[in-house]
């Protein structure tokens, strides 16, 4: 694929641009799930397209930020997701969430209340250090490699690979008190 000039596209156009990409990503953290999750790969990709649409004002950098931008509105939906699971069971044992490139859609179905937990976390560590929060965004919920998520942040993979050791043994001592 040769460079495109993102900055002229639609939501629309750079949503198509994507939209392979964005399926393959979650097709790959589902791969070896059980077959009855009720949100699916396509729902989640096309929640965070509805999502994006009412972005309709932004004008995008390249490709690495629009990506960057649907991690983030995935992210949202995932917590969404288990909020409303959560309120549905009330109660239960809590496992602690492992950051070890987890897959946050079946965390999100089966371990609601971790979910919660871990979204608190990140927005405490949100204040703290704001880039770490958005490495965690963009490989955790985004399943971004760490190409990906340098090039969406617009730092080095370096810069990735520290933040992300960083931002993960701070979130897992957390959970773990």
């Amino acid at each position: 694929r040769g460079p495109v000039d993102t900055s002229t596209l639609s939501m629309e156009q750079m949503f198509l641009l994507v939209y392979n990409e964005l399926h393959q990503l979650a097709a790959r953290k589902l791969k070896g799930e059980r077959d009855d999750h009720t949100l699916s790969t396509t729902a989640l990709v096309h929640e965070a397209w509805l999502e994006l649409n009412k972005l309709n004002r932004i004008r995008w950098q390249n490709r690495g930020h629009f990506l960057a931008v649907a991690a983030q509105a995935m992210r949202r939906i995932l917590i969404d997701y288990a909020v409303a699971r959560r309120r549905q069971k009330r109660g239960g044992g809590q496992v602690l969430v492992s950051l070890d490139d987890g897959d946050a859609l079946a965390i999100a179905h089966e371990r609601a209340d971790d979910l919660v937990a871990l979204e608190e976390a990140l927005a405490r560590l949100q204040a703290i250090n704001e880039r770490q929060a958005r490495v965690v965004e963009c490989r955790f919920y985004g399943g971004m490699s760490v190409e990906e998520t340098a090039e969406a942040l617009g730092v080095s993979p370096a810069t990735v690979k520290r933040e992300w050791a960083i931002a993960r043994a701070w979130l897992n001592r957390e959970l773990q008190s």
